[in-house]
């Protein structure tokens, strides 16, 4: 009779390295869920591999640009003394 892994892990679930490889999972978990809600893969009509490929591709694109947009705007932020450079309300994510 083989261990359930699920109960009995390889790593104690009280170690440091137990909870630095749950930090990644739930972050891949974080980009898997918006993938499927804002980019539409829950319910796509894709069909063939190299297709979705190109989509996945491209909608991480995306959340890479968005990602670095934002960052780019709070150091913007912080190093403006006066405040944002351009209206909050004019900003639009994508």
């Amino acid at each position: 009779m083989e261990t359930d892994r699920r109960v009995f892990t390889p790593l104690a679930r009280s170690s440091y390295k137990w909870k630095e490889l749950y930090k990644k999972r739930s972050s891949v978990e974080r980009v898997n869920s918006r993938l499927d809600e804002s980019f539409g893969f829950e319910k796509h009509t894709i069909r063939g591999e190299e297709k979705m490929r190109m989509r996945v591709s491209l909608a991480l694109i995306v959340m890479n640009g968005m990602a670095l947009g934002r960052a780019g705007r709070k150091n913007k932020v912080a190093g403006c003394p006066g405040g944002l450079e351009q209206p909050e309300s004019s900003i639009r994510m994508v």
